[in-house]
């Protein structure tokens, strides 16, 4: 028996058959059109999945301005981070309330069709400082939201063609799939692991960890839209690839990717992390340091703590948290500041900007810090990066 989806029921808003060719030709032929974001593009995916349930479309006024005051929507349910399409104000003056709005990615194809109940302004600055706490336009989700429509649209959605993926197509599974997969495999508690870098030492420490006290893990990289100097998806699923070959149980481990952007939004990212993990049938959700943090803007336990403001059952799914860890030249392994009686001199401590340095000028980093068939990998990459800038 897998754990409950997020609100009660998994979400799914694809369209088929007779339905899906109506509103095709529809959108053809009568409705107006909107260009989506990228981040908006991964958002409809996850929508239509059941990924983001209870969430069946773009947040209306009620349910945004409950999620940025309080972290629920409007019935109580916790959420924590705004999931709004927005529109420019000469786009939105064409829009009608009760309408249906086709949605197109970049390319011109229809996605799906949104059933417009509600356009409505918002305080840009204000859900800035609630959702990211911060106003300041050098954080990547701020930025973002200053750049985009003065206008929010909600309403559900039908989608009526998933968006188009290339890659890691064996690893794209939906929440039905990885639910089927737990199920069929005997898993019944399964711990999630999220994740944009890729997994070093000290990842693999607390994964196993985790592992020592549940059947299973899943790790789910995330492989949307992240920042540019963020390492490419394609490096980051090769390592771990690499990983699970070498490194772990087989039959205990499972990896799929997260088709979503990075928002950065630091703790109450983590919460959202937690949640849609839930949606894929994770029982338990690893909360590292600083978990979906950026720059200076969060604490490094900030996104432990916040889970303290919740009752666990109105989440749902277990939370681990896990100290720093390193390897200790004195411990002979790897330990965390829970369990290490050595000060920071007997700690293998390496910056990512050391480490980057390392890679570049064909250095591999220790392997008390990555595994050598990792850092093969990474200083592969970095060393390709460094010739197009030269």
């Amino acid at each position: 028996m897998t754990i409950e989806p997020h609100g009660g029921r998994l979400i799914d808003r694809v369209v088929h058959g007779a339905a899906k060719v109506e509103l095709l030709d529809r959108a053809a032929k009568k409705l107006q059109r909107l260009k989506l974001t990228p981040q908006e593009v991964y958002d409809i995916e996850l929508i239509a999945t059941g990924a983001f349930s209870p969430l069946e479309g773009f947040m209306c006024k009620a349910d945004y301005d409950s999620v940025v005051d309080t972290m629920r929507l409007e019935n109580g349910v916790v959420w924590s981070l705004p999931v709004v399409l927005a529109a420019g104000n000469k786009e939105a003056d064409n829009l009608k309330e009760g309408e249906d709005i086709a949605l197109e990615d970049g390319s011109g194809t229809v996605l799906a069709v949104l059933h417009l109940q509600e356009k409505f302004h918002y305080d840009k600055e204000k859900e800035a400082l609630e959702v990211y706490g911060t106003k300041d336009d050098k954080h990547p989700g701020v930025n973002r939201l200053y750049n985009s429509g003065d206008v929010l649209l909600g309403g559900k959605v039908s989608v009526v063609n998933r968006p188009k993926h290339n890659d890691f197509i064996k690893y794209r599974l939906d929440p039905a799939d990885t639910r089927e997969l737990f199920h069929k495999k005997g898993w019944r508690r399964v711990v999630g692991f999220q994740t944009r870098n890729p997994v070093h030492r000290a990842h693999e420490y607390i994964q196993k960890c985790a592992l020592e006290v549940v059947d299973a893990l899943l790790l789910h990289p995330l492989v949307g839209e992240t920042k540019k100097d963020d390492i490419p998806a394609d490096v980051r699923m090769s390592c771990y690839e690499v990983l699970l070959e070498n490194y772990y149980p087989r039959d205990r481990v499972a990896l799929s990717v997260f088709p979503a952007a990075m928002r950065y939004a630091g703790p109450k990212e983590a919460i959202f992390h937690a949640i849609v993990r839930k949606n894929y049938g994770c029982t338990h959700f690893i909360v590292g340091r600083d978990h979906a943090g950026v720059g200076s803007y969060y604490g490094s336990f900030d996104a432990h703590y916040i889970f303290d403001e919740f009752d666990r059952d109105d989440i749902g799914i277990v939370p681990l948290f896990f100290d720093h860890t390193f390897y200790c030249k004195s411990c002979y392994g790897m330990a965390s500041f829970k369990t290490c009686p050595h000060g920071s001199e007997h700690h293998v401590a390496l910056s990512g900007t050391e480490v980057r340095k390392m890679l570049v000028e064909g250095q591999m980093p220790p392997s008390s810090f990555t595994r050598p068939e990792i850092a093969k990998i990474l200083s592969a990459h970095y060393r390709c990066e460094s010739e197009q800038h030269k």
